[in-house]
């Protein structure tokens, strides 16, 4: 068997045939952010380089050592506007961040609402929706401190629905009637990306017309202690929140805890054309893999090969060269692993720092949300490749030395640039990895 680096992979990849395959574009968006709720105000806020890291003085009452993080803001109005009272009691964060992000990228796509009394189920249309620790604010909050008194039988009859990983799925799947295949993903920090790629495969083979896909990751500090425990999250910037994310800089002192949701519409084309649908992006390729956590891999840190060969794989499926992808929206945490990232890319490309495409890290202005950033940031993907733009990644002024050869093609303030191809990968704890490639809609 040849190896993948051999340069057949990109030969390969150009000469796929994909005429018993549908192409698969991107319809709808709905994004639920630290720094934005909705496409228009994220992308302002992506544009203006504006941050949605805050103090949170929860963090400091529990005596965290990160006391900032990534919460979306205004959700207690914004959710009365989507949801009824009783329908509201039965939805931890996760599952309200999820269910705004999708009604909005139904909305989005154009598509017919029906309420349950109507009794419609959208037969052609599913959701794959993940999420990394999905209902632990319920756990913490409701379940155990109620089961510890004695309480059990007070908990009230929604708590197995607000605790199953799969509720923000399932939520997402009443609310909109939806008939296909409705589950939940969960694979730590690729956990978003996945989902897309899954969907994608889904539509591609023709099993589904339409799926929703992204993920989404409630506030909790329940969820968040256990990456304060490992010394993971930033500490050294609880007075200047903004600065406190801080990917490919050498001062960065880990990540900042962010939450949030995303969510994107994933169809066919003849679907899209069928029912005349604005289309934001196609979907080239994807690719999903693990490292198997050999070699360097391990629970918490990537095997470079496994990362190496899930990007030359999406690239393969896409059916282009390296050449032709123009901006690299990053993993990028903002942790001493970013080097890393940079050097697996461009191992993967297998192109020096004068040819590699431009690169920016979303995270760097709302922070790692964890199960929902895939989803969020393929959204941020989407929109700069559809609206002419590249945001910056910020506070990496002070570049880390491994990364100093890459100054150039790391973008620090937004520019206008009518990118054509995008990559975006995630890598998650467990060594799993999910890389996508999207190309604006001609």
């Amino acid at each position: 068997m040849k190896s993948d680096s051999s340069s057949d992979v990109w030969r390969r990849g150009t000469d796929r045939d994909p005429v018993a395959e549908h192409r698969v574009v991107i319809t709808g968006m709905g994004v639920v952010a630290p720094n934005g709720h909705g496409l228009d105000e994220f992308e302002k806020a992506l544009r203006e380089g504006r941050s949605g890291i805050r103090f949170v003085d929860e963090l400091k009452e529990l005596n965290f050592g990160c006391q900032v993080g990534g919460v979306p803001q205004g959700i207690d109005e914004i959710k009365t506007e989507y949801f009824s009272p009783d329908v509201l009691m039965a939805m931890n964060s996760s599952m309200t961040y999820a269910g705004i992000a999708a009604l909005d990228c139904w909305r989005d796509a154009g598509l017919p609402e029906h309420s349950q009394d109507d009794g419609v189920v959208d037969w052609d249309t599913g959701a794959i929706v993940g999420t990394g620790v999905g209902g632990v604010d319920t756990l913490g909050v409701k379940v155990i401190p109620g089961v510890n008194a004695g309480r059990a039988k007070r908990l009230g009859s929604t708590m197995v629905e607000q605790t199953m990983s799969s509720a923000v799925s399932a939520r997402i799947g009443g609310l909109l009637g939806l008939g296909g295949q409705v589950t939940t993903n969960s694979s730590a920090c690729s956990t978003g990306t996945e989902a897309l790629i899954m969907a994608a495969e889904r539509i591609r083979s023709g099993r589904a017309r339409r799926m929703l896909a992204g993920g989404a990751e409630g506030y909790s500090p329940f969820t968040w202690g256990g990456f304060d425990a490992m010394r993971v999250l930033t500490r050294s910037f609880n007075d200047s929140p903004e600065r406190a994310s801080r990917p490919m800089s050498v001062s960065t002192g880990g990540f900042v805890p962010g939450s949030g949701a995303g969510v994107l519409m994933v169809e066919s084309l003849e679907s899209a054309l069928e029912r005349g649908a604005r289309i934001y992006a196609e979907v080239l390729g994807g690719h999903i893999n693990s490292g198997g956590q050999r070699g360097k891999g391990s629970m918490t840190a990537p095997n470079p090969d496994g990362v190496r060969r899930c990007i030359r794989a999406a690239v393969t499926d896409a059916g282009i060269r390296p050449t032709e992808i123009e901006l690299v929206n990053g993993h990028l945490t903002g942790t001493m692993a970013d080097p890393l990232e940079v050097e697996n890319w461009r191992a993967a490309l297998d192109l020096e720092a004068e040819r590699f495409p431009l690169l920016n890290g979303t995270k760097s202005l709302v922070g790692h949300a964890l199960g929902a950033a895939g989803g969020i940031e393929c959204v941020a993907s989407i929109l700069q490749l559809t609206r002419g733009f590249i945001h910056g990644s910020v506070n990496c002024e002070d570049l880390h030395p491994d990364l100093e050869r890459f100054r150039e093609r790391i973008v620090q303030e937004t520019r206008d640039y009518q990118a054509a191809t995008l990559a975006k990968a995630s890598f998650g704890f467990g060594d799993v990895n999910a890389c996508v490639v999207f190309r604006k809609y001609q």
